[in-house]
């Protein structure tokens, strides 16, 4: 089912979110579910539980070749409960990111270059990887809603953040 997203502004957001308890219940597959249904619908490249109001620690993420990231590399389609990220480094990248949440706008965010990201899968296998670069960027972007934090939150030059019409006209940039 498509759920409405949550937009900033709404305090739910900006709460930490809880630890999943139990993994394989039909709760929590009707929830991933609508969460897909959601993302898909909006044609986001992931989306947290926050971001329709279930304050649970699930996110999901992933991103095909697609025109409206056509220099990001694949990021297989994830679903990861209870992540935990590491820096593999101090070197950070900056890059444009957007948020269904904060439709319509764009900014430029300092985010970790290379980390390594651990959690479970909706069944509780655990899963674990290494990644960087746009990988890195859209993991870092989801778990910061598992913790109250919005994109904007973490911009550090507002001359890099606007309406998406006013920063790229002319051109087709969709919500993440």
């Amino acid at each position: 089912m498509i759920r409405d997203v949550l937009r900033m502004g709404d305090p739910r957001l900006l709460e930490i979110s809880k630890p999943l308890e139990r993994f394989g219940t039909p709760e929590l597959f009707e929830l991933i579910r609508d969460m897909q249904d959601t993302m898909a619908h909006l044609n986001g490249a992931g989306l947290a539980a926050p971001q329709i109001g279930v304050l649970l620690r699930v996110v999901i993420f992933g991103v095909e070749k697609n025109p409206r990231y056509p220099d990001a590399e694949e990021v297989p389609f994830t679903i990861l409960c209870n992540p935990e990220l590491t820096p593999l480094s101090d070197e950070m990248e900056d890059g444009w990111e957007g948020c269904l949440s904060v439709p319509g706008m764009r900014g430029v965010v300092p985010r970790y270059k290379r980390l390594r990201y651990a959690g479970f899968d909706p069944h509780g296998t655990r899963i674990e990887r290494e990644v960087s670069d746009f990988h890195a960027r859209v993991v870092q972007h989801e778990c910061d809603h598992l913790d109250g934090m919005l994109y904007p939150m973490r911009i550090r030059d507002f001359r890099k953040f606007g309406f998406t019409e006013a920063l790229f006209p002319g051109e087709e940039i969709a919500d993440d």
